[in-house]
């Protein structure tokens, strides 16, 4: 059964759009980095690029982006246990739009397993949307506008001026370039608050049949 579900179907939803803006409120209010549109989108492109490049179906690749663009909206409910909540969510409004259930599944599966704490890849799409998720670390994810309250999220979040998902040229290698501002933080405090989601992308790498490596400011660290 086909479906008429795209991406840019998802994008012009407004009940989905509501709860990814709702959601990222949620977190705002929390004291958490941007989870927005910009995040969500990045996701998507990643996720989406990765798929592309090792050589996935099309169909693949579009399920990878809305999966992405929906994987935070469990946090309109709590941050805690939030995606397992957006995999509920996320079933039900893709089921009034009578996606097939095939297709409901990778979803869902992908939604349900992206954070660190409980998620594993269990499929192409989860793996891709993991390494999507986990990557993106950007100085504009920073909300917090005063320097001298920053917490150790915000100043590794700030201190990246550069960063880059690439698949390496033979398919073997799925590569997360950085620059970080050492004078802002260092590459041992990343590794502090990142090495559980670090960890992650390697599983997620090895799922999809490629190594995952990360060079921080021209050094090869895993």
């Amino acid at each position: 059964m086909a479906s008429i579900v795209t991406y840019k179907y998802i994008k012009q939803n407004p009940d989905i759009m509501e709860y990814i803006r709702r959601a990222d409120s949620a977190l705002e209010a929390l004291g958490y980095t941007e989870h927005s549109f910009a995040h969500v989108e990045r996701v998507a492109a990643t996720s989406s690029m990765i798929l592309t490049e090792l050589g996935y179906d099309e169909r693949t690749v579009e399920l990878a982006r809305i999966a992405s663009i929906m994987h935070d909206i469990g946090n309109v409910i709590n941050r805690i246990d939030h995606a397992q909540s957006g995999a509920v969510m996320a079933f039900r409004l893709l089921d009034n739009l009578s996606m097939p259930a095939n297709e409901i599944c990778s979803i869902i599966s992908a939604i349900g397993n992206h954070d660190e704490g409980t998620g594993q890849p269990l499929d192409a799409i989860s793996a891709a949307m993991i390494i999507g998720d986990k990557t993106d670390v950007r100085r504009s994810r920073v909300r917090n506008t005063d320097f001298l309250t920053f917490d150790i999220h915000d100043r590794v979040n700030y201190a990246v001026e550069h960063s880059a998902v690439t698949v390496s040229g033979d398919k073997s290698s799925i590569i997360l370039e950085l620059k970080i501002d050492t004078e802002i933080s260092s590459v041992l405090e990343y590794f502090e608050i990142f090495m559980d989601r670090m960890l992650m992308c390697r599983r997620a790498s090895q799922f999809l049949g490629t190594k995952f490596e990360l060079i921080a400011n021209d050094s090869k660290i895993l």
